[in-house]
This record gives structure tokens, sequence and C-alpha cells, in this order.
């Protein structure tokens, strides 16, 4: 994952900013970072010293949280503006590894507390005028997300289950149907093989609804492999 991470830029146009739908943060409505110099938030226990020491001093984006605001607004989704909120590990973790120099303006959208398949792919759907500029739209989550399944020893013991809804999600992503078929399948994903085996709970898949939503079109697989013993996938957009 560290290689893919370091090596993703080289895939992609350097953007002006940087948008990342973590899936650590939930918010009742909508919620942007307003911060011009957002401090870091360390939403983790538990870890080495050396954890709560990480910085990615990298600017923010008032004005996009606002336009992004007004966008939501416009699709009758409330939204709101948080100028004290933090960069939480969903941003600055990829983003380290990705640019490193961190002079890139970034910023953060929650998602919705409630965890609702069809708001999220509505919250993507009406971020679709960004796809018009040189914005960089990351959805941080994790394909599999069952903590007490992890191995963390690392070993790569076949697991049939976690096969099973990877491989859905592969072809649900990237193949050639009807967007319109692509997002009940997502609005319908604990019908999946293996659904809540992978995510007791959502919050680390939500995130690809809303770039689902945004994207209105196939992905392509650009990671497919294992952490912590378990496979995990992930998609682009171009």
């Amino acid at each position: 994952m560290v290689d893919f991470m370091v090596k993703l830029p080289s895939q992609l146009r350097k953007p002006d900013t940087i948008l990342v739908i973590s899936a650590h943060w939930e918010e009742s409505t909508a919620t942007l970072m307003g911060a011009q110099k957002p401090d870091m938030f360390y939403d983790y226990y538990g870890f080495p010293e050396a954890a709560y020491e990480i910085n990615y001093p990298a600017p923010g984006n008032p004005e996009l949280a606002h336009q992004i605001s007004a966008y939501l607004q416009e699709n009758k989704i409330p939204a709101r503006i948080d100028e004290k909120r933090g960069f939480d590990h969903g941003l600055f973790i990829p983003l380290k590894l990705m640019y490193p120099q961190a002079d890139i303006p970034s910023l953060q959208l929650s998602l919705l507390r409630g965890l609702n398949a069809t708001a999220h792919i509505a919250l993507g759907k009406a971020l679709r005028k960004l796809a018009n500029e040189n914005i960089l739209v990351i959805g941080s989550g994790f394909s599999f997300h069952n903590m007490r399944a992890f191995s963390w020893q690392a070993t790569d013991a076949p697991d049939p289950a976690n096969d099973l809804f990877q491989n859905w999600l592969i072809e649900t992503s990237t193949s050639p149907i009807s967007q319109s078929e692509r997002e009940q399948r997502l609005i319908e994903w604990e019908k999946a093989p293996s659904a809540r085996y992978c995510h007791p709970r959502e919050e680390h898949l939500l995130p690809l609804h809303v770039c689902t939503g945004m994207a209105d079109k196939p992905a392509k697989v650009v990671f497919d492999d294992r952490i912590l013993g378990k496979r995990g996938v992930a998609f682009l957009w171009n």
C-alpha cells in the first residue's frame, strides 16, 4: 500500500486542491473544513508516541469549502463549515505519502451520520461541478474494514469471504453497466456476498458511494493487494 500511494501521483495531473471524503468524520449535516491553516486531529488511541508527532502542514482552502457548501445546498443537501476541524488520518496518512511537500491546499468533507447509502451517492452527485476543475477528490476509506478479522501478524491465509466481496466491488465499480444500476447495487450493498463480514459498520465503504455518485462512469482498479492479511482494492476515475 505504501508503494502504491507513493507512486500514484505519477498517474495524476498535479491538482490545484485536494478534497478528501474521510471515513473518520461523521456529522449530522454535511460539513466542510474551513480552516486556512488546519491543525492535526489525531483520531486514534494506543499507538506509539511517534504517531502523535506526524505533521502535514498543507494549507486549507476556505474559499472552496464555501463553494462546495453552496453546491450542496443548491441540491437541497444542508451543509455547514467547521473552521476548527483539523486534518484526520484519513487525509494526512495518504497525502503524506502522495504529496509529502504538503504544498497543495487540502480540505475534508464529512460523512453523514446514519450512514445512509443513498444519501452518500446524492452527496457525490452534488459535487459533479467539481469535475470541471483541477481538484483531486479522494474517497479515503477501505474496501475491507473488519478490525477483528485483520491479521496483525500479516499472514495471508485464504479468505474466500473477503475475496467474494472484493470481486463484487470490482464488478460493480468497473463493469459497463448503466450508472443507475451501479448506484442501485451500491445502495443495496448489504445484499452483496460477505458484505457485513467485510464491513460490520459501513463508514469505510461510503466514501466509495460519494465518489461513484460524483464520477457518473465506471472506474478502473489501481490497487488489488493484501493489507494485514486481507485483500483490499482501490479505484480511479479519470
